[in-house]
């Protein structure tokens, strides 16, 4: 949990200060009386101090975007009273028969003070498509002036330092410690990875400073059978930057509804904008599958939402990384409109070699004794099939309370190639293929 600094603090409380306050006149106001010059002062006093608190960032933990005077007044309103509970009691007091302690646009109307006039640009900064919205910082269920304006769930708690920041809608966090020492791939696509960061780094210094063309992204396409580093390489990214890891599958964004596949990714990439995240799509030839013969309608609108998708990621300014277990089925039009495309294949034995050495746990007794080699040449199996044979054969040899031996390993390597439900055979071992039991092939 992050603690917030005094300055922050003082900042956000003058915030709740000021609505009270707010609230306070509006009272006072509707019981006929004139709101007293002392408290007009400390007003206008705590409005400046709002603006130098808003200005000096007190809202960075919350807001990534620019906001508007209005959708800042509009958003710590909102807010109030759920960071204030005394402040919702006072919501409710204002708004007569009302069973919530939330401001409705009626009330966020006469909080602010706002010209008759003003309505329109009120329910502009509430509407589905304003910034709030769309960052996902309140919620309600009907826009109309009686209706409650909530704060969305979580972001009162992201605000005082108490929560994280709500996924994207459609994407799910990927937590991992991983470092470049975990990843094992030749030098070529190792460089390839890190111009990627060049292109995230130094968008400052090249579009802003230099006058390059902002092409948004960066995209990178990564391609490659199952078990070769994919999603490792970009949980590796995104920890380098220091940033979480979204991962977002296509398949799932995708709906045989017209219409329905642009409003999840408008969604998504709503609630990413403006935020450092790293967003990995999952499955990208399940969209970007080569382009046919246009013969009836649902054709000629898989174009259009490829086509949606492909504006989104150029408008996105943050990194998005799409993975394919099949770079035959991508449109090789739309593969040329990436940053960076960086093939993943199955480990040679030198890189099998590498894998072993490095994911067989370090203190199992018994490990000095093998050779890393022979069972790098011995089966060829992906650098996921080897992390699992690693930890399976670690496993057998714990719960025999022995040496890890070859025979763990030679069974723990057939596990996995059984699980391919591919024809196999024990000579698939290769050198191993002695140790294993014979009670094991059956």
């Amino acid at each position: 949990m992050h603690q917030l600094s005094s300055q922050y603090k003082d900042a956000l409380a003058t915030e709740w200060q000021r609505v009270g306050m707010l609230a306070q006149c509006l009272a006072a106001n509707r019981q006929g009386h004139d709101v007293g010059q002392e408290d007009l002062d400390r007003l206008r006093q705590l409005q400046e101090l709002v603006e130098k608190g808003r200005l000096n960032g007190s809202w960075s933990r919350l807001v990534s975007v620019s906001l508007s005077p209005l959708e800042f007044d509009v958003l710590a309103c909102v807010l109030a009273p759920e960071v204030e509970p005394r402040l919702g009691w006072l919501y409710q007091s204002l708004q007569p028969g009302v069973s919530h302690p939330y401001a409705t646009p009626a009330l966020l109307h006469d909080l602010l003070a706002l010209e008759s006039s003003e309505m329109g640009d009120l329910y502009q900064v509430l509407d589905h498509s304003g910034r709030l919205h769309t960052s996902r910082l309140i919620e309600y269920d009907r826009l109309e002036t009686f209706q409650p304006v909530k704060p969305f769930p979580g972001v009162a708690a992201l605000l005082l330092g108490h929560g994280q920041e709500p996924d994207p809608p459609g994407a799910t966090r990927v937590v991992s410690d991983a470092g470049w020492e975990d990843l094992v791939l030749p030098p070529q696509r190792l460089a390839m990875l890190h111009e990627f960061l060049h292109w995230v780094r130094q968008r400052e210094t090249v579009v802003k400073k230099w006058g390059g063309k902002d092409v948004g992204g960066p995209v990178a396409l990564f391609t490659g059978p199952s078990g070769t580093g994919k999603t490792l390489a970009a949980a590796i990214l995104a920890n380098d930057l220091d940033w979480p890891l979204y991962k977002v599958d296509l398949g799932t964004l995708v709906s045989k509804y017209i219409g329905e596949t642009e409003k999840n990714l408008n969604r998504l990439f709503d609630a990413a904008d403006g935020r450092n995240v790293v967003l990995q799509f999952d499955e990208a030839d399940s969209l970007f599958g080569k382009r046919g013969e246009i013969r009836e309608a649902r054709d000629r609108y898989a174009n259009l939402e490829v086509s949606h998708l492909l504006a989104r990621l150029e408008n996105h300014h943050g990194p998005c990384i799409l993975t394919t277990n099949l770079r035959s089925n991508l449109d090789p039009a739309f593969v040329r409109r990436f940053q960076v495309v960086v093939e993943f294949s199955r480990p040679d034995e030198k890189a099998r070699v590498e894998l072993w050495r490095r994911l067989l746990p370090p203190r199992a007794p018994g490990r000095k004794a093998l050779d890393m080699r022979l069972l790098g040449r011995s089966v060829h199996l992906t650098g996921a099939e080897i992390r699992n044979a690693s930890l399976h054969a670690a496993h057998l040899a714990a719960a025999e309370g022995s040496d890890l031996r070859y025979e763990h390993l030679a069974l723990s390597a057939w596990r996995e190639l059984s699980k391919s439900g591919r024809e196999r055979s024990p000579s698939d071992l290769g050198e191993l293929q002695p140790y294993l039991g014979k009670e094991s092939i059956r």
